[in-house]
C-alpha cells in the first residue's frame, strides 16, 4: 500500500503540472474559448501526454528519496509533506515555462495577452512560494487538516486563476479593408525594380568563413560592394509565420499567421501557438494533436505583392509561403504548393496554384527545361540521400525538388519583366537539418571518418548552389535595380537534449535546428546600395524598406521601419520616407 500511496501523490503532482501546461496553452491562444468541452479536451490531451510522464518522473523521485533517505517515508494518500515538495517543483516548472514563453513569444502576443500572461505567471510563482513554505513548515512532521486544506486550495487556485486571468475568448481587431487603390505618381514613374532571392536556414556562420576562404565569389562581391546585416527572426521559427511577417511588415498577432499550422484536440477549436521549452511539437509527432496547414486565406494583413499590384507595379512571386491558392495580382504568382503537385493533381489543382490560370501551360512547359545547376543532381552526385521533408512542419516532402522547380520557373518567367520578382528556395534549410553534423563533426562527436568524407561537403556544395543563383541575378541587374538576398532565419546544431528527443521520435539523422530563432540575414546589392555592415534588422523591416525603394508610402500601422541606411545618400537625399495610415487587409 505504501507504494500505491506514493503513486497517488505522484499522480496528483503530475495532474497539477499538466494543469499549468493547459493554462499556458490557453494563455498563448486567447481566441480559444473556455467552454467546458474545450477545456476538457485540452486538459485530457495534455494530461495523457504530459501528466502520465510526469507522474512517472515524480514517482521515480520519491523512490530515489526512499533509497537515499535515512528514514523511509510512509506517505498518506494525500501527503502534505510529500505533495508540498512535489508541487513546489511543479509550480516552479510551470512558472518558469510561462515566463520563458512570455519572453520568447513577445512579438507574437498583443499587449493585453502579454499583460494577462504576466499575471498568470505571477500567480503560479506565488503558488510555488506557498508550496515551499508549507514544505519547510512540515520538515520532519506530518501535516494537519489546516495545512492539507491550504495545500489543496493552493493547488486548485494556482491552476484556475491563470486561466481566469486570461479571460474569455477574444479576437485581435483586424485592420480596415482598403479603399479603391489609386496609383501613386512616384510608383508609376519610378523605374526601380527589385529581385528578392528567399532562403530558409542559411546562416552567416557558414557563409562568412566560406567567403573569407574564397569559396563563394558572388556572395563575396556583396560582402565587398554591398550591404550585409543580420536579420532578427521570430518564434516559432517556421517559414510560414516568418515570411508572412516579412510580406506584411506586421507581427503575427496582426497578420493572422502565428505558426505553420493550426492544431486541434479532438476536432476542437484551432490552436495557433504551441508553447516552447516543453517539447510541445511532440504532441503532433505522436498524434495527440492534429495539424492543419495555414493557407493564403489566413493572412489578415495586406502582403507586399498586393500593395504593389494595387499601385500599378507588375509583380512576380514564386514559392512564397501562404500563396496557395494563388492570389490575384498585377503580374503572376506560382504558389508554394505547385512543385508538390503530381501530374494527376496538376490537371485538377494546377490552376489554383498559378495566377493567372492561363499561365499554367507556360509554367508546366518550363519544367521541361533542365535546371542549371540542378540542386537535386548536386545532392545525388555526392552520394547523399535526398532530404525527405522540410522537417519543421513536414508539409513539403521534396524541398530540394522545390529548389529545382523554382529555378526552372525563375528562368522562364523572369522574361515577363516584373518590377518586383521574388523566388523562394527552401532546400538549403532541409539540407542544413540533415547534413550540418557532417559539415561540423566536432560539435557531435559521433561522425565517422567515412561519413565525413562522404557527406562533409554536401552543405558547402549547396551553399555553392546558392552562390550561383546570386551571381546569376547580379548579372541581370540594371542601373535602377536592387538585389536582396534574404534568409528568414539561420541554423544551429541541435542541443544534446533535442538529439535524444529526435532519436526517440524516429529522426536520428536530424542535426540542425532553428528552434531558438538564430538570426537570418539580408544582403543588398545594386547601384543604389551603400556598402557596409548596417545594424541588425527585423523581419518586419523588409516590407517598409521595399515600399520606400519602390516610391510608395509606408503604412503607419506596420511594425517595421524603412531601412534607408541601406542606400547611398545620393539615393535618399531627395526621397524622404512618406506614410499613409494603413494598407488594410
Amino acid at each position: 500500500m505504501r507504494y500505491l500511496r506514493m503513486l497517488s501523490n505522484s499522480l496528483i503532482a503530475g495532474g497539477v503540472t499538466s494543469g499549468y501546461l493547459t493554462a499556458l496553452v490557453l494563455q498563448l491562444n486567447p481566441s480559444v474559448s473556455l467552454d467546458p468541452a474545450t477545456l476538457l479536451a485540452l486538459a485530457l490531451v495534455l494530461g495523457v501526454a504530459y501528466g502520465a510522464n510526469l507522474t512517472v518522473l515524480f514517482y521515480a523521485l520519491i523512490v530515489l528519496r526512499q533509497i537515499l533517505a535515512v528514514e523511509v517515508l510512509s506517505p498518506g494518500w494525500l501527503s502534505v509533506r510529500l505533495l508540498s515538495w512535489l508541487c513546489t517543483i511543479a509550480a516552479g516548472t510551470g512558472a518558469a515555462l510561462m515566463w520563458l514563453n512570455l519572453r520568447s513569444f513577445g512579438d507574437v502576443l498583443d499587449p493585453i495577452t502579454r499583460s494577462r500572461m504576466s499575471l498568470g505567471a505571477g500567480t503560479v510563482t506565488a503558488a510555488g512560494v506557498v508550496f515551499l513554505g508549507i514544505a519547510l513548515a512540515h520538515l520532519g512532521r506530518r501535516g494537519g487538516r489546516m495545512s492539507a486544506a491550504l495545500l489543496s486550495v493552493t493547488m486548485v487556485l494556482s491552476v484556475a486563476l491563470p486561466i481566469a486571468a486570461r479571460g474569455p475568448a477574444r479576437q485581435t481587431p483586424l485592420p480596415a479593408r482598403p479603399t479603391t487603390a489609386v496609383a501613386e505618381p512616384e510608383a508609376s514613374r519610378s523605374q526601380a525594380n527589385v529581385t528578392l532571392l528567399m532562403f530558409d536556414g542559411a546562416t552567416l556562420d557558414i557563409i562568412s568563413p566560406a567567403v573569407a576562404a574564397g569559396r563563394l565569389p558572388n556572395i563575396g562581391r556583396i560582402f565587398d560592394q554591398g550591404a550585409v546585416l543580420h536579420l532578427a527572426t521570430l518564434r516559432p521559427t517556421q517559414a510560414e509565420p516568418v515570411w508572412s511577417a516579412i510580406a506584411t511588415g506586421r507581427y503575427p498577432i496582426y497578420n493572422g499567421v502565428r505558426s505553420a499550422e493550426v492544431y486541434r484536440a479532438f476536432e476542437g477549436p484551432p490552436i495557433q501557438l504551441l508553447p516552447d521549452y516543453c517539447f510541445a511539437q511532440a504532441l503532433v509527432t505522436f498524434g495527440f494533436l492534429t495539424a492543419e496547414p495555414q493557407t493564403a486565406r489566413d493572412l489578415t494583413a495586406r502582403p507586399i505583392w498586393s500593395i504593389l499590384s494595387d499601385h500599378g507595379v507588375r509583380v512576380g512571386v514564386i514559392g512564397w509561403p501562404l500563396t496557395q491558392p494563388a492570389p490575384h495580382v498585377n503580374g503572376f504568382v506560382v504558389s508554394e504548393a505547385f512543385h508538390r503537385l503530381s501530374e494527376t493533381e496538376m490537371a485538377f489543382e494546377g490552376a489554383s496554384a498559378v495566377w493567372p490560370p492561363e499561365l499554367l501551360p507556360e509554367v508546366r512547359s518550363a519544367l521541361l527545361a533542365p535546371a542549371d545547376p540542378d540542386p537535386v543532381a548536386l545532392v545525388a552526385n555526392m552520394g547523399a540521400p535526398q532530404p525527405v521533408n522540410d522537417y519543421d512542419a513536414r508539409q513539403d516532402p521534396t524541398p530540394v525538388v522545390g529548389d529545382r522547380v523554382h529555378l526552372q520557373l525563375l528562368t522562364a518567367l523572369e522574361a515577363l519583366a516584373p518590377r518586383f520578382l521574388a523566388a523562394r528556395f527552401p532546400g538549403i534549410d532541409a539540407v542544413g537539418h540533415f547534413f550540418l553534423r557532417y559539415a561540423n563533426p566536432s560539435a557531435f562527436g559521433d561522425v565517422s571518418e567515412d561519413e565525413r568524407q562522404r557527406f562533409g561537403r554536401v552543405l558547402d556544395q549547396y551553399y555553392g548552389f546558392m552562390d550561383t543563383l546570386v551571381g546569376r541575378e547580379m548579372d541581370r541587374l540594371g542601373p535602377d535595380g536592387l538585389l536582396l538576398v534574404v534568409s528568414a532565419f539561420g541554423m544551429e546544431t541541435l542541443t544534446p537534449g533535442k538529439r535524444v528527443l529526435e532519436l526517440i521520435a524516429g529522426n536520428p539523422l536530424i542535426s540542425g535546428t532553428h528552434e531558438r530563432a538564430p538570426d537570418g540575414f539580408v544582403m543588398a546589392f545594386g547601384p543604389p546600395v551603400a556598402a557596409g555592415r548596417p545594424q541588425r534588422a527585423g523581419v518586419v523591416d523588409l516590407a517598409p524598406t521595399l515600399l520606400y525603394f519602390m516610391g510608395l508610402p509606408v503604412g503607419r500601422d506596420m511594425d517595421g521601419f524603412a531601412r534607408i541606411d541601406l542606400f547611398k545618400p545620393a539615393f535618399t537625399r531627395d526621397k524622404p520616407v512618406t506614410y499613409i495610415p494603413t494598407y488594410g487587409r
